[in-house]
């Protein structure tokens, strides 16, 4: 397999035709490996040197691509999302060309040696096969691998209708999350507040939809205020969002009261399954309502009427998502010494 590297931002653009073509037949196939992100995390971030490695085999067609780059001045190689913003990331190659491609990454580290320090894989999961196929390989030229858990993402496997979802419950939270349906739903007789939810469509301003939802996500917490007054994260996150709905990956949803936004959820809706990557809410508004968890529970129901498999809390262990029904599955990080 031969490997091109490259140090430009231009690659980007050659490698656009044929990027997600081949992350379609990967392994490990996630929205955050796909080209539109991870041209636009770049373009906002840009932390060091680019070091996008490629791979072809002897026909030329595009085999394998390992998205890194060089942080500096710590010389320190790193995917291309890493750490914050980004949930997962892993190397892309298909099954039948993964092994090949991973051994010549190996061995192109090998040769590459004086050039860093140490390479951080991170955000990786702990299914992943690169998790067991690159070890050996890069210990058969003399690296130390470390393996340890990062972080964790809840995840919930759907079943087959919400009555499946509320049943798999414990006796408590089954009650409690049915209750505060109800409450919802009851609330424009009993206290005259109309409560209705809708995920923005064609219908709607995409950009002035995403203003609110940003509003409202700053309003949630204070870290959250801190996060998006960063002027790289408010960049990415505004050019992130309108390229994920372009491709028909954005499930960006609002619970209204009397037609006023009260909670949020940015989810991505990709292969199958749907990652909850952030939130919004007024609790100080609305917390009689709880809103943001009704919304929630809407959006598990909606998602199993489409049938997706698979309902991603992405990385965080905060309570809510376990009373929800969530389980673990870990995240990894291989560190690699010369």
């Amino acid at each position: 397999m031969k490997l091109d590297i490259y140090h430009e931002d231009s690659a980007f653009d050659l490698l656009r035709d044929e990027w997600n073509a081949l992350l379609n037949r990967s392994v490990v196939n996630e929205i955050f490996l796909t080209w539109e992100w991870q041209a636009t995390w770049w373009r906002a971030y840009t932390p060091g040197d680019l070091w996008l490695i490629v791979g072809r085999d002897e026909n030329g067609a595009l085999a394998g691509i390992a998205p890194w780059f060089r942080e500096m001045p710590s010389r320190v190689i790193r995917p291309i999302g890493c750490v914050d913003v980004t949930d997962y990331l892993d190397i892309i190659a298909p099954p039948e060309q993964h092994e090949a491609f991973l051994s010549a990454l190996a061995a192109w580290l090998a040769e590459q040696r004086g050039e860093y320090e140490r390479v951080n894989l991170c955000n990786m999961q702990d299914r992943s096969p690169t998790k067991a196929v690159l070890p050996p390989l890069l210990e058969a030229h003399g690296f130390k691998v470390e393996l340890q858990q990062q972080e964790t993402c809840p995840r919930i496997a759907l079943p087959a209708t919400f009555e499946d979802y509320l049943n798999s419950l414990d006796k408590k939270q089954r009650h409690e999350l049915r209750r505060k349906m109800r409450r919802a739903e009851e609330a424009e007789h009993v206290a005259g507040e109309k409560v209705d939810w809708y995920i923005v469509g064609p219908e709607h301003d995409l950009n002035e939809q995403t203003e609110l939802f940003i509003t409202l996500m700053k309003a949630s917490h204070p870290e959250k205020a801190k996060f998006m007054d960063e002027p790289q994260n408010a960049a990415f996150f505004r050019a992130m969002v309108p390229q994920v709905a372009a491709c028909g990956w954005l499930q960006l949803a609002f619970l209204t009261v009397d037609g006023a936004a009260a909670a949020a959820y940015l989810n991505f809706d990709y292969d199958n399954c749907i990652g909850v990557y952030n939130s919004g809410l007024l609790p100080g508004s609305y917390g009689h309502l709880s809103s943001g968890i009704v919304l929630l529970c809407y959006l598990i129901q909606h998602n199993i009427e489409q049938r997706r498999k698979m309902f991603d809390f992405l990385r965080g262990n905060e309570d809510y998502k376990y009373r929800m029904g969530a389980q673990d599955s870990p995240v990894m990080e291989m560190r690699i010494y010369p």
